[in-house]
């Protein structure tokens, strides 16, 4: 049997547990599977584009497990009502293909999105930093904002956003987060005041400048997460030629991320060698950091791999016949023989 997660699932366990701890177990994952870099296969995302939007498949394999997201990107969604990101996912044995995890995603990527974010910063932002601007209220809003408060000890939010509602919601779901402050800024400018970490989280499918670099003072850290697909980008690249980057997988993100503006031989850091203490994540407390994240399909093999180890014991989900079970595995038309086989043995 596989086991099978939707959306009610994990909506009751995340109430249960709690979002943040959740955040904060799910960015250990993360790590133990970027420290363990040397043992997945790894490839760009596959996708396929289209003037409103893409669909990707993202798949990884450490020779035990393999896995897969299913995920699309259509801004356009917001206005019809719709989310601009799902996803679900698949969890399999190598030794045998049977599938052992079937997910939902669109949480999850939300979750494990965050986790990356405030795991990065732990070791790229300079130590007390309590303040962060995001610009970009979407989706991802509660999300980041929880990570960055549990994991890095945020206590200020800063949120700038083109539709005031989103700000307005952002503050609404997380009002009574004890030591999280969530304030509207009326610009980028004003959101950007006092800030030690920016996250730029922004939707539109476009080349666009949310941040110049006059607007970035020394010693901050750039989360920059909006730019996640060719010909969308949110910085300045006068940003990036004064900074330490650092991105997930080199090749993808040079496709997909803030350093698509960049000449292909500018030096980026890969997220691995900093968690492994290789390369610092900052050489000084002056010094600008970027993570420039695309997301990375390790993290959603981190993700399915956490849910599978934690969550299913918990009585989370339920087991779905989704591969055939048969006395005779090469009688597969026993299946569908007239009268041969009782419905109650395909459950």
């Amino acid at each position: 049997m596989t086991r099978f997660i939707d959306v009610p699932d994990l909506q009751r366990w995340l109430r249960r547990r709690g979002v943040a701890p959740v955040l904060v177990d799910m960015a250990e994952a993360i790590r133990e599977d970027f420290l363990r870099w040397e043992a997945f296969e790894k490839s760009p995302r596959v996708a396929s584009h289209s003037p409103v939007g893409v669909i990707e498949l993202m798949p990884a394999c450490d020779g035990v497990l393999y896995g897969f997201k299913y995920v699309n990107g259509h801004p356009k969604n917001a206005r019809e009502g719709k989310l601009t990101v799902m996803a679900f996912g698949l969890l399999a044995e190598v030794d045998t293909g049977y599938p052992l995890l079937l997910s939902e995603m669109t949480l999850t990527t939300a979750l494990r999105t965050a986790a990356t974010s405030a795991l990065a910063a732990q070791a790229m932002a300079r130590p007390g930093s309590r303040c962060m601007a995001l610009i970009g209220n979407g989706a991802q809003s509660e999300f980041q904002s929880l990570a960055f408060h549990a994991m890095l000890g945020i206590e200020r939010i800063q949120a700038y956003d083109v539709d005031p509602s989103a700000t307005a919601r952002l503050q609404r779901n997380l009002a009574e987060v004890p030591g999280l402050r969530i304030e509207a800024a009326a610009g980028v400018k004003e959101a950007l005041a006092g800030a030690d970490i920016i996250t730029t989280v922004t939707a539109d499918k476009c080349q666009a400048t949310i941040l110049t670099d006059d607007m970035v003072r020394p010693g901050v850290h750039l989360n920059a997460i909006g730019g996640d697909c060719p010909g969308k980008t949110e910085l300045d690249p006068a940003i990036l030629r004064r900074a330490q980057v650092v991105v997930e997988f080199e090749p993808q993100t040079r496709a997909e991320g803030e350093i698509q503006q960049m000449p292909a031989d500018f030096s980026v850091t890969e997220l691995w060698q900093v968690l492994a203490g290789q390369v610092p994540g900052r050489a000084s407390d002056e010094a600008v950091t970027v993570f420039d994240s695309v997301g990375f399909a390790l993290e959603d093999f981190a993700a399915l791999r956490y849910l599978h180890r934690r969550a299913a014991p918990a009585g989370v989900g339920r087991d779905l016949a989704l591969v055939p079970s048969l006395d005779d595995p090469r009688d597969l038309y026993s299946l569908v023989a007239p009268a041969s086989v009782p419905l109650a043995q395909l459950a």
